[in-house]
Formats: C-alpha cells, sequence, structure tokens
C-alpha cells in the first residue's frame, strides 16, 4: 500500500472537476516514455522459529528497515517511526503485519526489473542473515492466525483495522496475512487507457491463475488455489472486484472518477497524521462538508490518496496497476511485468489479446473471476475451453510482443525468456498452488514446516 509522506511542496486545492480528471490524463505518455514498475511483497519470519517478528522486538522490523540503509535507502518517517526507505530503486515499505514490499523505480524493460528484484533480495538476504530473518514468497501466511501476527506503528492502517470489518469479514486477513506482486504501465491517451484496462481487467483471472499461490491457512489445505484472490470477494464490495463499468460504453477518465467518487474515504492526511475518516464522502469533502474538517476541500494530494484507497482488480491511478497474482518466488517476480508488457506495450499484441476477450459478457467476466480461485487453470471459460487454453494463446501473444519490442539484454536475449515460468506452469495446468499441495500430502508427509525451506528467497 502506499506509504505518504510529508513535502514542501504547496498541494493545490482541487477547484473543480477537471483537477480530479486531470490526474488521470496527466498520465499520458508517448510509448517511448513508457516504463514499468514492478511491486513484490514478502512475508518475514524469524528463522529459529518461523515467528513473524513485531516492530520494536530485538532484531525486528525497524531493525531491518534500519540496516537497509548501509545500501543507501534513506528512512522515512511517521513520527518518530521509520516506516519506509527511498532509494534510487524506488521504496521500500511495510504492510500491515510486516510484510516487507519493495516498489520499483520505473524502468526501460525486464531486464532491468529483474536486476533490480535481484539487488534488493541481496540486499534483505544480507540483513535477514544477520538478524535471523527469512522471506517467504507465498500469497498467504501458510500458518499464521491473525492473532499471532505484529501491527505495523501507521496511522492509515490503524483506521483501516478499526474499519474493516464493519464492511466484510475478510478485510484483516487482506491486510494481515496476504502478498502480492503487482505490475504498473503507462498509457498513452484516454484511449489507449480504455483498451489496456479492458484487457488486464478481463485476463486478471488468467494472472490470478497463473500465480496461484495460497491453499494453506492456520496449517493446513484451505480448500482453494488462491485464498489471497478469494479473500477480496469479501473485503468491501465498495472498494473491490472486476468493475463492470469499465466494459460499457463511454467507459473513460470521468466514469472512473465518478466511481472513487462514490467509493468511501478512509482517512485525510494533514500535518504529518491520518485523519480518521473511514466511510465519509468525499463528494461532502469536494463541498467543504466533511465532518472531520470542516469548511475544508481537498487537495489534489488528497484526491490521490483517496484513489490509493480502493483495490480493484486492476486500479486506475495516474498508471495502471495489475492487483490479481499472489506473491511468489524470484522468478516469477521477473515473469509478472513480462506478462502484461507483452500483453500492452506491443499494439498487435493488445489488438489480438483484445480479440480474445472483446465478446465476454458482464456475467461471463464476474463468472470466470469467482470461478479462478479454487479452479484456477481449470476453470471453464465462455467457449468452453479452459483458462489452461486461454493461457497458452495468452502467452503466444505476450512473447510475440516481447520479440517486437526487441530490448536485449548484453547477451543478445530479449525479454521473452521471463515468461518461460509461466509457460511450464500452462503447459503442465498446475498452478504452483497444485504443486505445493502435492509436496504437503506426499513429500512433506503434511508438515507444513517445510514450506520455509522451500519457498524462503
Amino acid at each position: 500500500m502506499s506509504t505518504r509522506t510529508t513535502s514542501d511542496k504547496i498541494d493545490p486545492v482541487i477547484e473543480s472537476r477537471a483537477d480530479m480528471i486531470g490526474v488521470f490524463a496527466g498520465g499520458e505518455k508517448p510509448p517511448e516514455r513508457w516504463r514499468i514498475g514492478t511491486e513484490h511483497e514478502k512475508f518475514v519470519y524469524r528463522t529459529s522459529d518461523h515467528s513473524a517478528p513485531s516492530y520494536d522486538a530485538p532484531d525486528g522490523i525497524r531493525n531491518l528497515l534500519m540496516a537497509l540503509t548501509r545500501y543507501g535507502w534513506e528512512p522515512v518517517m511517521e513520527g518518530d517511526n521509520v516506516i519506509a526507505l527511498s532509494g534510487a530503486d524506488g521504496a521500500i515499505s511495510l504492510e500491515p503485519a510486516g510484510q516487507l514490499e519493495l516498489s520499483g523505480a520505473p524502468l526501460e524493460n525486464i531486464h532491468q526489473t529483474c536486476a533490480e528484484t535481484g539487488r534488493h533480495l541481496k540486499q534483505v538476504k544480507e540483513v535477514g542473515a544477520e538478524l535471523g530473518l527469512g522471506f517467504l514468497g507465498l500469497g498467504m501466511w501458510p500458518d499464521k492466525t491473525r492473532a499471532e501476527l505484529p501491527i505495523m506503528p501507521k496511522g492509515r492502517y490503524a483506521i483501516m483495522l478499526r474499519h474493516m470489518p464493519r464492511v466484510g469479514t475478510m478485510g484483516l486477513d487482506m491486510m494481515l496475512r496476504t502478498c502480492t506482486i503487482q505490475t504498473n504501465l503507462d498509457y498513452a491517451s484516454e484511449a489507449d487507457m480504455v483498451k489496456k484496462f479492458r484487457v488486464s481487467l478481463a485476463l486478471q483471472p488468467l494472472g490470478t491463475a497463473l500465480f496461484a499461490n495460497s491453499p494453506f491457512t492456520e496449517g493446513k489445505p484451505n480448500g482453494f488455489l488462491s485464498y489471497r484472490s478469494n479473500i477480496w470477494t469479501d473485503t468491501d464490495p465498495h472498494r473491490t472486484g472486476m468493475l463492470p463499468f469499465v466494459f460499457e460504453d463511454g467507459f473513460g477518465y470521468e466514469r472512473y472518477a465518478d466511481y472513487m467518487l462514490d467509493v468511501p474515504m478512509y482517512f485525510v492526511f494533514r500535518d504529518g497524521k491520518y485523519i480518521d475518516a473511514a466511510g465519509l464522502s468525499f463528494r461532502d469533502f469536494l463541498e467543504g462538508k466533511l465532518s472531520v474538517l470542516p469548511g475544508e476541500r481537498p487537495t489534489v494530494g488528497d484526491w490521490n490518496d483517496h484513489l490509493s484507497t480502493a483495490f480493484p482488480e486492476v486500479r486506475l491511478k495516474s498508471f495502471l496497476e495489475m492487483r490479481g497474482s499472489d506473491g511468489g518466488p524470484w522468478n516469477r517476480i521477473c515473469a509478472l511485468p513480462a506478462l502484461w508488457v507483452g500483453l500492452l506495450y506491443d499494439q498487435g499484441a493488445l489488438d489480438a489479446a483484445w480479440d480474445l476477450v472483446k465478446n465476454w459478457s458482464i456475467e461471463d467476466h464476474q463468472k470466470i473471476r469467482d470461478a479462478v480461485p479454487k479452479e484456477g487453470l481449470c476453470t471453464v471459460m465462455p467457449d468452453g475451453r479452459t483458462m489452461q487454453d486461454l493461457g497458452k494463446q495468452v502467452l503466444d501473444i505476450a512473447r510475440s510482443g516481447l520479440n517486437a519490442r526487441g530490448q536485449v539484454n548484453s547477451m543478445g536475449d530479449n525479454e521473452s525468456g521471463f515468461l518461460n515460468p509461466l509457460q511450464d506452469i500452462v503447459d503442465s495446468g498446475m498452478s504452483p498452488a497444485h504443486q505445493l499441495l502435492e509436496k504437503f500430502n506426499r513429500e512433506w508427509k503434511g508438515d507444513l514446516g517445510r514450506v520455509y525451506d522451500e519457498l524462503s528467497f
């Protein structure tokens, strides 16, 4: 999740609807300026007993962050607490229960993305070895109850933790017990954004199936391949889901702004602190009628904060965020941006991907989304084929898109090789969760502690 920082820059008050739409329009870039941002989270645990370290404990999360400053990272403070780091490779931040996230810098190609990931993992593993900490690549804590997990001292999380149980049964699980990999991508125009949004939203369930990696809850199988994805179905209906209006005629910046105006607020950030505005209306805020800040009107920064509090499968800010995939190992961190860049950053590939999904109904989109957390690549598509069949087509398109980009490394390899882990998955028809369940039942003989040996970075 986003980390807000104080700034000396004057934040303009929103004077009109155009100021809100301008945040989206301001993200438009010509193709030569399109970049790739990759975010990945991992669980932090003590190697001695697999427990989750608290923030203030000896060799805990605070010490982990401070130790990483030796690599040039600068602390980001909230009050007296370091809650994030900033540096040349982007930002390192904390999820609510201490999950560690790298929000990578905007980069030109997947080779750079994978090198950035490698630098980050090398750094955290070096520090972790000194502190007795390990890092686990899964979509959900496999063996922890909510009560066993610490809470990080971030103001926005305190507000969300209070609010989540009011609107769904699994919001606390989302905050405390899940990890994801995300990719952030650019668009050239409103029309380009619309097509990319529609294609990526329609195919987000495929990303869920390919990366499904959360089949355990509290030490035993939970009946799902991606329980992380299932958690989103009862987190908060006002700010999650497949956004059917994206596929309707006339969708664009204005329609997404209307959606966000209907999403209830969480907070307002003032003077380095979070003010609880959970459940209140941003429309009231625009009219100076927000009860917690009477007479005050929002700034563009407040609007950007609000945009970060919706959690649909694909999210629009001044770029598009792909949000449907579970956390996982290094090669899948590199594979996710390869998948979406291959599909969305080459016009021929984008057109071909749209041809695959353009005739699906809104009901089709929802049916697929509902089935995938349990059925993965076996999910039946509208034409009677399986998600595995669709995956083979989509990977062929993504590979052609990456080949067309012609971004090669020093060895002359283009970006298409980063799709190989996904090709292995789709060829086998087995999501990563299937493989974990098979090991749990056979090789591990029901000992889930073995997951720390095999899924740690």
